[in-house]
């Protein structure tokens, strides 16, 4: 009788415990249709191919147990060469990235050296232009030199000719000396006639005066007319020229006037200031006269009637 339990343990060392039970059953079925159909003799040839199928399953079971360890093995190999695989992916993704990276330096180095090829291009053509211009810059130092001998010989020829000049300068300062000695000496003497000539001027004015006053303004000089000096309201000596004292309808006036060869307005305006202003609280009522010769300016005998000012020509007198 077959033995379905060994059967079952020997199953289940190859299939699953499912399978092998399923696989079990069947052959016990097999074995009990087989019995109750076969004679003693093809049961006893059955037990002998059972028997040599029993032994094929243990030679298949042990050379599945090796595929089996087998196929650990190459599970195991497979697991290695994923990882060596997904180690080589990962290579490969980093040597792409290197790659990439490589190919963007090699075209930023392609880029430098168009860049650097272009400027030594302008380089090369700045070289030329500074060869050009150190050529003209010899050329034009070559002709300053020319032109600092040339200024050398001048400067040679002018230094002779200051040296000339310097004593030329001399004998013109010496003359120049004498001159201005003689000009001193004729402005001293026309100083001394221009006084003279003012002097005269006024000394006919002292004459006339008393009878001109009398007739146009109705003033009567009383003992005479002179030149002196007078005290301002600060206690200054001013030198006037003509000076003298005259009563109109028994009112007191004093004459205050001056002399001038060739009358102008800024003579006036000077006469104003400096001779009837600063008098101005020390006498009570002033009498402005001036004398000359001649007017400088059309309208000088008007500006002199607008200030309040008497004026007598000399052909007055």
């Amino acid at each position: 009788m077959i033995d379905t339990f060994e059967i079952l343990d020997e199953l289940k060392k190859t299939f699953e415990p499912s399978q092998a039970e399923v696989l079990a059953r069947l052959m016990a079925r097999l074995y009990k249709d087989l019995a109750n159909t076969v004679t003693k003799a093809e049961f006893v040839e059955l037990t002998r191919v059972v028997d040599e199928l029993s032994n094929n399953i243990k030679v298949l079971s042990e050379r599945i147990d090796k595929l089996a360890e087998f196929q650990v093995k190459a599970e195991e190999r497979l697991t290695r060469l994923e990882h060596a695989v997904e180690e080589l992916a990962e290579a490969q993704k980093k040597a792409e990235e290197r790659l990439t990276r490589l190919e963007h330096a090699v075209e930023e180095l392609a880029e430098a050296q168009k860049k650097a090829e272009e400027r030594l291009t302008r380089l090369e053509h700045a070289v030329e232009e500074l060869a050009e211009a150190q050529k003209k810059a010899e050329e034009r130092l070559t002709r300053l030199e020319h032109a600092v001998e040339e200024l050398a010989e001048a400067q040679k020829r002018t230094e002779q000719r200051v040296e000339e000049l310097a004593e030329a300068q001399k004998r013109t300062e010496e003359e120049l000396k004498r001159l201005a000695k003689g000009l001193a000496e004729t402005r001293e003497h026309l100083g001394g006639l221009s006084d003279t000539v003012g002097y005269t001027l006024e000394n006919e004015a002292f004459k006339a005066l008393p009878r001109l006053l009398k007739r146009d303004y109705g003033l009567t000089i009383k003992g005479r007319l002179k030149r002196g000096y007078l005290r301002d309201t600060k206690g200054r000596s001013i030198e006037v020229n003509i000076i003298g004292e005259a009563t109109k309808n028994g009112k007191k006036i004093t004459i205050l006037g001056e002399g001038k060869v060739r009358l102008s307005k800024k003579a006036i305006n000077e006469f104003i200031e400096k001779r009837l202003k600063v008098f101005e609280g020390v006498f009570k009522d002033i009498f402005p006269v001036l004398v000359t010769h001649m007017i400088s300016e059309p309208d000088t005998e008007e500006y002199a009637k607008h200030k309040g000012i008497a004026l007598y020509y000399s052909y007055d007198f």
